[in-house]
């Protein structure tokens, strides 16, 4: 495999072709997000992701989270505060512990840039509400 498709952690340099990541991005997906890891070393993970369905409110205990939007529109909400409408060319950042959601997704594909520090771990949310997502079915989850 080359290092585009999976590095070998951890990089001391590479180049990634994001618009081919994007575009092997399936058009549907059971899970309510999708990704490609571009990245997986320690200190941080880097990847594009799309959204496929609204994402009840949720946080990660791993990692901040630097969204860039590459393509459609949303509208996210942090915590308690109102829902913001997020678009291309806007950058989303929040901390570990973050409780966020994608509450509606208003034009599609709705795909992401995104660097975690340090690393995501996969497996890493936790739902508010239980019942309504695990992590099989949030993110499509690989062996």
């Amino acid at each position: 495999m080359s290092a585009e498709t999976k590095p070998a952690a951890p990089l001391a340099h590479a180049v990634f072709d994001v618009g081919a990541a994007v575009a092997a991005l399936p058009e549907r997906s059971s899970t309510m997000v999708a990704d490609h890891r571009f990245t997986e070393d320690d200190t941080a993970s880097a990847r594009v992701f799309r959204v496929y369905a609204p994402t009840p409110p949720h946080s990660h205990a791993s990692c901040d989270e630097y969204l860039y939007v590459l393509s459609g529109r949303c509208r996210m909400r942090f915590a308690d505060e109102p829902a913001v409408e997020v678009g291309p060319g806007k950058l989303v950042v929040f901390k570990r512990d973050v409780v966020h959601s994608v509450q509606e997704i208003l034009e599609e594909p709705l795909v992401f840039l995104s660097v975690d520090t340090p690393r995501r771990v996969p497996r890493d949310i936790r739902f508010v509400s239980e019942g309504t997502g695990t992590p099989d079915t949030f993110m499509r989850q690989r062996d």
